[in-house]
This record gives C-alpha cells, sequence and structure tokens, in this order.
C-alpha cells in the first residue's frame, strides 16, 4: 500500500535543523573574477556534471565576456544579492525576462528555457553560507516530494538546479501569483465560499501528503501558497462599502489549483523540535511557547503546527485579512484568547520562571502586562471565531466553524489531522452536492 511505501521513506537530514526562509539557490565555491563561465549543474531526473578544463576557461573569455553568452561579471550587492539586467544569461540555457519577486533569500527571476522552450521560475539565492546552505536542503525536500507526488499536483516541480558566480540557482515550473499578492492586487477582498472549500481541499491534502512521508512544511502561509494559473474572472461584489465603479467588482481565480512552494524550512519529524519556526502571523501557540515552557507538554512542536497554519490560512481567505495581526508574543496570545478562548491551565501551569512576562498566576498576564493601550485595542478589537466567520460565510458557515475549531485547537495532541480535516463535512457537503 502506499501508506506502507511512504513509512518507509528516507529520513535524510533528519537531524539538521531547518533554516528560515530559505528560497533561491546557486550554489558554488567562491571564483576569481577571471572564471566568469564556470557553473556546475544537475538536472533533477538527468544528471549533467559540468567540469570546464583550466584551458576552456581561458579560452571563454574575450574581454570580459564569456563566448557562451555569459554576462560580464558584476559583484553581489551589499546583501549578496546576484545583480543583473534583463536580457542577461544564466549559463548558456536560460535568458533572464524579469524579476517576479524578492526576499530575504534572494530574488525569483522569470526566464526563458531554450531547452524546453518554457518560461520558468529561478531562485537565485543570495551569495551567503547559511542561505546556501537552506537552498540545499530545499533541494533534497524538492526532489524527495518530486518521487513521491507522481502526478505533480500538490507541491511545485523542481525542473533543475545548478551553481552560478556562487549563487545557488533552482529552477522550477512557471507559475501564477500567490493567494496573498491575488488577495493584494484584489484590495483584500475575500474568496467566494466555494472556492475557499476547493483550496482548502487542496492545501490540506499536500499537507497530509507531506505528513506522510514524515515531513513538516514549518512555514505554510498565503505567500507559500501559489496558484496554477494568473487567469481571473471579474464578479459583482455586493458587499463593498466603497462608491468606486469599480469597487463594485472583485477579481476570482478562474481555477482553484493551487501549489505549495517553499521548502527550505522543511524538517522531518522527530522529538523535541524546540526552536521557532513559522511566520508570526501562522504560528502555533506551541511554536510560541516553545521557548520558555518545558516543551510543549513536555514535546516541543510537530506536525501539528502546519494544521494550525491551514486554520489561519482559511479564516483570511474568508475575511481577506489576516487572522492574527500581531508582532508581539504576548499580544499574539491575547488575540488567540479573544478569538478562540482561554489557553488551557495545563498548558499555562508548564510554562517555566522566565515565562513570567507572559503568564502571572497560571493565566496570561493580559491586559496589565500589555505594551501599550493600542495593543489592548488591538486585541479588544477581535470577535470570536464563530462571528467573524459569520460575518463573511453567508452559506456553509456551521460547517466551516466546526472545521476550524477542529484545526485551530490549543492542545496539539487534540488538533485534528490533516488526513481527518478531509473527511470533515465542510469538504463532504460538496461532493454531496455535485
Amino acid at each position: 500500500m502506499e501508506m506502507e511505501r511512504m513509512a518507509e521513506f528516507s529520513r535524510n537530514y533528519m537531524d539538521r535543523p531547518p533554516r528560515k526562509r530559505a528560497r533561491l539557490g546557486w550554489d558554488i565555491p567562491e571564483t576569481p573574477k577571471a572564471q566568469v563561465g564556470l557553473f556546475c549543474g544537475q538536472e533533477v531526473e538527468n544528471i549533467s556534471s559540468y567540469a570546464p578544463s583550466e584551458h576552456n576557461i581561458t579560452s571563454s573569455l574575450f574581454k570580459g565576456v564569456a563566448r557562451n553568452g555569459s554576462p560580464p561579471w558584476r559583484d553581489d550587492d551589499k546583501d549578496g544579492h546576484y545583480m543583473f539586467e534583463l536580457g542577461d544569461n544564466l549559463t548558456s540555457r536560460y535568458r533572464v525576462h524579469g524579476k517576479m519577486g524578492e526576499g530575504t533569500f534572494g530574488q525569483v527571476l522569470e526566464c526563458w528555457d531554450r531547452e524546453r522552450k518554457e518560461m520558468v521560475a529561478i531562485k537565485v539565492v543570495r551569495a551567503i553560507k547559511k542561505y546556501r546552505e537552506a537552498a540545499m536542503i530545499e533541494i533534497e525536500m524538492l526532489q524527495q516530494l518530486g518521487k513521491h507526488d507522481k502526478g505533480g499536483n500538490r507541491c511545485v516541480q523542481i525542473r533543475n538546479w545548478f551553481d552560478y558566480r556562487n549563487h545557488i540557482c533552482i529552477v522550477f515550473e512557471k507559475l501564477g501569483p500567490s493567494l496573498y499578492d491575488f488577495l493584494r492586487k484584489n484590495n483584500y477582498r475575500s474568496f467566494p465560499i466555494d472556492l475557499v472549500r476547493e483550496i482548502g481541499r487542496q492545501l490540506l491534502e499536500c499537507v497530509a501528503f507531506m505528513h506522510d512521508l514524515h515531513m513538516i512544511h514549518t512555514d505554510l502561509k498565503p505567500e507559500n501558497i501559489l496558484l496554477v494559473s494568473s487567469e481571473y474572472l471579474k464578479i459583482p461584489d455586493y458587499k463593498s462599502s466603497s462608491r468606486a465603479p469599480c469597487s463594485f467588482y472583485k477579481r476570482v481565480p478562474k481555477s482553484s489549483a493551487i501549489k505549495v512552494i517553499d521548502f527550505g524550512s522543511t524538517t522531518y519529524e522527530r522529538e523535541n523540535q524546540n526552536y521557532i519556526v513559522s511566520t508570526r502571523h501562522y504560528r502555533a501557540p506551541e511554536v510560541i511557547l516553545v521557548d520558555f515552557c518545558n516543551g510543549f507538554l513536555g514535546l516541543g512542536w510537530s506536525y501539528p503546527c502546519d494544521v494550525w497554519s491551514v486554520g489561519c490560512i482559511l479564516v483570511e481567505l474568508c475575511t481577506g485579512e489576516a487572522l492574527f495581526q500581531t508582532h508581539e508574543n504576548l499580544e499574539h496570545l491575547a488575540m488567540m484568547e479573544r478569538v478562540l478562548g482561554l489557553l488551557p491551565q495545563q498548558l499555562l501551569k508548564r510554562v517555566d520562571r522566565h515565562a513570567e512576562k507572559y503568564v502571572r498566576r497560571g493565566r496570561l498576564d493580559w491586559p496589565e502586562g500589555a505594551n501599550s493601550r493600542e495593543s489592548i485595542k488591538a486585541v479588544m478589537k477581535l470577535p470570536r471565531l464563530q462571528n467573524l466567520i459569520m460575518q463573511h460565510v453567508d452559506h456553509s458557515a456551521g460547517d466551516l466553524i466546526h472545521l476550524l475549531q477542529g484545526l485551530l485547537r490549543y492542545d496539539p495532541f487534540e488538533r485534528v489531522t490533516a488526513r481527518d480535516a478531509l473527511r470533515h463535512p465542510f469538504f463532504m457537503r460538496d461532493h454531496l452536492r455535485r
């Protein structure tokens, strides 16, 4: 059975902690500026080694430009980002058409693949050791996921990777915008509930697939979920409060198909994972408390931290805004209590003396420990989860609320698993209607 095969999945890199927010990458040891044309590469399915001889290196250069079309040498910027111009070649195979995005990891470039005759997205990692190491972890994870995701329907597909001028480059299939970018360009208008249902199902299928392989993504968020297609429709937006004519319409993706990206922080299951993971807004309570609790109930975080993130994402798709918009631990926990109810006593009793600024006498030190009145106001304006969903969802609200209550349980041992969540009536109802 497939589950049995997955149980035998190799646990390479199990003891290596994930690097935070690793993305792009082209990796090669630093070389003298004369070695402009040097690069090494590896096809995912067909390994190809590139090892130019000293004679080839010397003869390939002419007035600062390599005969294979490599651009003149340019120094990286002060942060280690690769400097390029439109029309440059990344090796003789890829031609730069534009920049698709940038992050702490590096840049994503839209490039023409001369060999495959198609556009691809290439992550060009900063020439800094920790990002290069994270990129190599991501490559390992992507290759392992690709072996099991035969249809390529869950996770972004890696096509190739190589080192170029001390930058690791990872070549991906070109997809559409992230869910975050779609929301932002749509003035943060919510998605229709049927679209939320379809996206939620695919996201949970991907998470369940990874968990079956003993892998934890650790950084699920709308920025790391891409629509497969960029096409969209415009539909009437009857809930718009603006008087501008264009605001009476909102964009809706033509296709609900999605794929998960960014596996630079992915880790294999192991006991006592006691370091901070996840982007703040989507961080589970056991991750927040891991620094000053004796491990969450003694075990640290594991698979359930991904499930919590999925719950936060579904709420955001329904409302258009992040559920917990905060940048501070105590305020974040107070927001959770405001939306979901009090943190369980058995959790708060386990925090040690270093957590006194968060917990006093067995309860969260709020609002006494708040940093400011503005912080208190930010917490107090939040509604309960049930009320929040009912403000934005016309039908299926009851099933969705019940699902979210399972995804957002404080105790990770009681939190629903991704596999079980797929059997929830919120998803089954759609099948029955068909």
